[in-house]
Order: structure tokens, then sequence, then C-alpha cells
């Protein structure tokens, strides 16, 4: 039974084009002898009903044996669990001979600001954009578009904060590049998260503007009351000016001489001259 269990899921892997994991290749043993059952409810084939009660660790146990078999003849692939599941894959050691199936498909490289946004997002995912800039100190807006085209983040939904502003994580892709299962499996990974990193400044929201309450239907709009209006501080009175005392004398007239012509400048002992004779 060993040898034929080993062959059904060596032909599940195979077969499948994104992986099978294990929980998903015991459900196809359990599967096909449900429907061999109902089928034939009488002359179910026993080459199928027998695996009626395989579980997941007969399945992972037949996986590690078929793999030192591969290893043991020496053969040019492997089973290798990825994300998705357990698929055949060529050893490292073939890959220049490999690489030149696929011509049109060269190594992309990321720019190091793209590695440390990449870095960080993997490591305290999901994160949102204002984290990543606070730890870096400038503007991720390049780098986080770049690696969505590359399709190793994606947004994860939004955080419960003002404004809901994006969350990111990475995508199984990332995870398959690495050659990991899950993100746990990073270098120091329980280690780094710990650390404490800087927190963006929170947004503080602008105050509402006062409106007025909308009236209901039928129901004439009232304007708003008038606000009070500040008390007018008192005018102090002028000062009048002192009047004068009773007894003050009147003050006194200045004269001035009239202005005299030449002829008054004569000798005023001369008589006039007498009238004529009639």
């Amino acid at each position: 039974m060993t040898r034929e269990l080993e062959n059904i899921v060596e032909s599940i892997i195979f077969a499948s084009p994104e992986g099978a994991s294990t929980k998903e290749i015991t459900r196809c043993l359990r599967g096909a002898v449900a429907t061999a059952r109902e089928s034939k409810a009488e002359g179910a084939d026993p080459a199928v009903t027998r695996f009626a009660d395989t579980a997941e660790p007969q399945v992972a146990a037949a996986i590690a044996h078929l793999n030192a078999i591969y290893e043991e003849t020496g053969r040019a692939f492997c089973l290798v669990e990825r994300p998705a599941g357990w698929r055949i894959m060529s050893r490292a050691e073939f890959s220049p001979w490999v690489r030149e199936l696929f011509p049109d498909k060269k190594p992309s490289r990321l720019t190091p600001s793209a590695l440390e946004t990449l870095a960080i997002i993997a490591y305290r995912q999901p994160i949102t954009k204002s984290s990543i800039e606070a730890v870096r100190g400038v503007s991720v807006d390049g780098p986080v578009q770049t690696l969505m085209d590359r399709n190793v983040i994606r947004i994860a939904g939004r955080a419960d904060l003002p404004g809901r502003p994006l969350l990111y994580e990475t995508t199984d892709l990332f995870l398959e590049h690495f050659g990991i299962k899950t993100v746990d499996e990073l270098p120091n990974a329980g280690e780094l998260r710990s650390i404490k990193l800087p927190q963006p400044e929170p947004l503080v929201p602008p105050p509402a503007p006062p409106h007025a309450e909308l009236p209901l239907s039928g129901e004439t709009p009232s304007a708003p009351p008038p606000k009070p209006k500040k008390p007018a501080k008192p005018k102090e009175p002028t000062p009048a000016p002192p009047a004068p005392p009773a007894h003050a004398p009147a003050p006194a007239a200045e004269w001035t001489a009239p202005e005299s012509d030449e002829s008054d400048e004569s000798d005023e002992s001369d008589p006039p001259d007498p009238p004529p004779l009639s």
C-alpha cells in the first residue's frame, strides 16, 4: 500500500499546475473513494476504497519517501513545498540549462530603496505607507508602486485609523521567490519584529465649520440666532475749560496812533489864509 500511495501522491502533485498541499492531497484521496462508492454502491473498486482512511501524516510520509528516492537515484527534480502546496521542480544545479528555455525572461533587480521598503513590509506586515515613511524618513510612493507592479506586495485592506489608510502585505510570489512557506521563516523574524520602530505623527482632523440645522419638510428654515453684541464702552466726558474769576479786571485796549500825512509836519502856529473879498 505504501508504494501505491506514493504513486498516487506523485501523480496528484505532477498534475497540479499550482501545486497541491498535504491537506488537498488527502481530500483528493477521500473524494475519489466517495465518488467510487456513489457510482457503484455494491461493486466499488477496492483499489480505490482502500485509501478511505488515509490521513495527512501518511501523505507527508509518502512525500518524504519520494524525495529520498529522487535523491538516491540521482534524479534531476525533487518535491518542494511552496505556499500553494507541493510542486515538482528541477534542482538548482541544473539552472544554467533550464534558464535557456526562457531567454526573454531576464532577472530583474530592485533598487536599494525598493528592497528597503520590501524588507519593512515583509517583517511588519500589514503596514501602512505612513509607517514605512516614518522608518525610512522619505516618501515611498515610487518604491511601493514598483513592488505592486512586480506583484511582490498587495493591498491587504484598510487600517482602523483616521482617513482609513491602505495596508500592504507580501504575496505568494514573494514567498516563492525567496523559497519560504511563511514569513516566519525569514531570517531573525522574531528579533526584528520585536524592535520598536518610529511611528508616524497622528493626523489631527480640522474642526468642522458651524452649520445650521436643516428644517423638516414643511417648515420654514429659521435664521441662525444673532451673535450677542458686546456692550459699548462709555466715553469719558471731555473736561470743560476753567471759567475766569469774577473779580479779574478786563484787559486794557491797546491804543494805536493814527498815521499822519506830510502836511501835518508843517508848523501848526501859522494861521490859515483869509477868505477872498466879495
